[in-house]
């Protein structure tokens, strides 16, 4: 008697490759935020934007590590040996895009912390910290002299991010649904169109809201783009991908993907922000909270998806 097994079962392929839960998902959503946030004030810097920037250079700035070190903590919180943390960062293994997370999600924090320290940023501790401010005051003088150097690392290193977080499922060739190089990008575009939406709940200024709206409505649109690229890719891949496809395309996760991702999380908040764009009167909250919960049910449905097929 022949046994067959498919590819995202097969002992020799996958070996007791652990079931992700929730605290996955939602670390690479937190991750695609940070990633959004960090590329959009290295834009805003490169704009001369600081007079106008309160929601991005400032707020967003302070929320991005705070955000990350939440996702890192779901993360950890994930590993089954947690006690062995410290091993990612004894070795770097370029061909390990665990590896490169590892590194990325370490470096990027002095970033943030330079990004805090530009004009338009932090300019005073509170009276807690006040010992500080010498100390930031410094900082602060050093860091403007090189604000546009920064700004590109800002961009660089949260494209890096945001890219990662795709990348980290679609090396999986055992996850047929998740072996597609369209996932980095797609995962980058949804995460930047997080951290516009998320900038916009932040009380921005009228001139700071209509340029995040007008970015949001092209990364929606790109965002929507790549799912449609997806799609076909898999349709006209290997059976493999063709079959991992009925997930969403009448199996399981057909109504999460096109009702909440594709539908409520793309499609809807697209249409209120041209209207918001045209001068229609949208309440202001609505597209930023449906995007956001948009991007984070793409990634519950990615990662259930390719554990279920």
């Amino acid at each position: 008697m022949t046994e067959i097994v498919s590819g995202n079962v097969n002992p020799h392929i996958s070996p007791h490759m652990e079931i992700w839960e929730w605290q996955i998902p939602a670390y690479l959503f937190l991750g695609g935020l940070v990633a959004g946030l960090m590329v959009l004030n290295g834009i805003w810097r490169l704009q001369g934007k600081q007079l106008e920037g309160q929601s991005v250079l400032r707020l967003g700035a302070i929320f991005a590590p705070v955000l990350l070190s939440l996702g890192m903590l779901f993360l950890f919180l994930d590993l089954t040996y947690k006690v062995h943390v410290f091993r990612f960062y004894t070795a770097f293994k370029p061909a390990s895009p665990m590896s490169w997370g590892a590194w990325i999600l370490l470096l990027v924090y002095p970033v943030q912390i330079l990004a805090l320290a530009l004009p338009g940023g932090i300019d005073r501790f509170g009276w807690k910290l006040e010992f500080l401010n010498p100390l930031w005051e410094r900082i602060k003088g050093i860091t403007a002299k090189f604000e546009k150097q920064i700004a590109w690392i800002s961009i660089a290193s949260g494209s890096g991010l945001g890219i990662y977080t795709g990348i980290l499922l679609s090396v999986n060739a055992a996850r047929p649904i998740w072996n597609s190089s369209i996932l980095g990008p797609l995962f980058l575009v949804s995460g930047l169109s997080a951290g516009a939406a998320f900038a916009l709940l932040l009380n921005p200024s009228n001139k700071e809201e209509r340029k995040l709206v007008r970015l949001d409505t092209a990364f929606l649109a790109g965002e929507l783009i790549l799912l449609i690229l997806f799609v076909i890719g898999h349709l006209s891949g290997v059976q493999a991908n063709r079959e991992s496809l009925e997930l969403i395309m009448g199996g399981g996760f057909t109504a999460p993907f096109w009702g909440f991702v594709v539908g409520l999380g793309i499609l809807l908040p697209l249409w209120l922000e041209v209207r918001e764009l045209t001068h229609k009167p949208t309440p202001f909250w609505i597209a930023p909270v449906f995007v956001l919960a948009g991007g984070l049910a793409l990634r519950f449905v990615f990662v259930f998806a390719g554990q279920a097929g």
